[in-house]
């Protein structure tokens, strides 16, 4: 047995199958502790909302914790974001910007404030009206060349946040940090935001058997050997997953 790096989201991914999720941990605590393997979430809450889910399901404490999609990385249980991880993301990032833009537009709605992230924006969008005012939004933001992109997930959130962001180039960015091949490492989603994870490079992919509409039609468009798409849902299709392609 080898370690591998294991990246997961959070909600409807590790997360939404209870008794899957304790064997799940159970197996990935001990192959850490006789392996070395490193254990990354990958989730589009910010720090506040994950302490609240990790307390609610006892989850096991990571290696990395990716936050706020993508937007800021802390390492070892640290309270302080990754300042390397921090300096990539600023280039170019200007938040005052973005909000004169978005204020203009009324059917972004702001989430609450503890999902505003020092490089993150965050709005409720219908999904019924997102098709004509992400178009416009796109339009507005490369009037003024910012240095942005938008994640529309869930056909409920919408994240502005720094182009050299998200799920992905974080987990690129512990990937190499703590030296693993991508055929070391396994990423896991369910839906929109995280395509990311699964687009970015030849890492090992398992996409959980209640995957959202998004995510799915994303994988019927650009089918790949190295990513198993389970039949179980959340940690139960994980374990399904890191069996098919032999980490456990």
């Amino acid at each position: 047995m080898k370690p591998f790096l294991f990246v997961t989201d959070l909600d409807h991914t590790f997360v939404g199958n209870d008794s899957a999720l304790v064997q799940l941990t159970q197996m990935l605590t001990e192959h850490r502790r006789e392996y070395g393997t490193k254990i990354v979430y990958a989730t589009g809450r910010s720090p506040v909302l994950y302490k609240e889910l990790q307390e609610e399901k006892n989850l096991v404490e990571p290696d990395g914790l990716v936050v706020s999609v993508g937007t800021e990385i802390y390492l070892d249980g640290s309270g302080t974001p990754d300042a390397a991880w921090s300096e990539i993301l600023s280039v170019g990032w200007n938040r005052e910007l973005v909000l004169s833009i978005t204020e203009k537009i009324t059917e972004l709605v702001p989430q609450p404030d503890s999902e505003q992230r020092p490089f993150k924006i965050s709005f409720f969008l219908q999904q019924e009206v997102s098709a004509n005012v992400i178009p416009l939004l796109e339009s507005e933001l490369e009037k003024y060349e910012v240095n942005v992109k938008l994640i529309y997930s869930s056909g409920i959130d919408l994240d502005i946040v720094p182009r050299s962001s998200d799920k992905g180039q974080a987990m690129q960015f512990l990937r190499r940090k703590w030296k693993f091949a991508a055929e070391q490492t396994v990423v896991c989603g369910d839906s929109g935001n995280d395509i990311a994870l699964f687009a970015v490079g030849n890492e090992r992919g398992i996409i959980v058997g209640n995957a959202r509409p998004e995510l799915l039609e994303w994988h019927s468009d650009y089918p790949a050997d190295h990513r198993y798409l389970a039949q179980d849902t959340c940690a139960g299709g994980i374990l399904e997953g890191l069996q098919y392609f032999g980490f456990l």
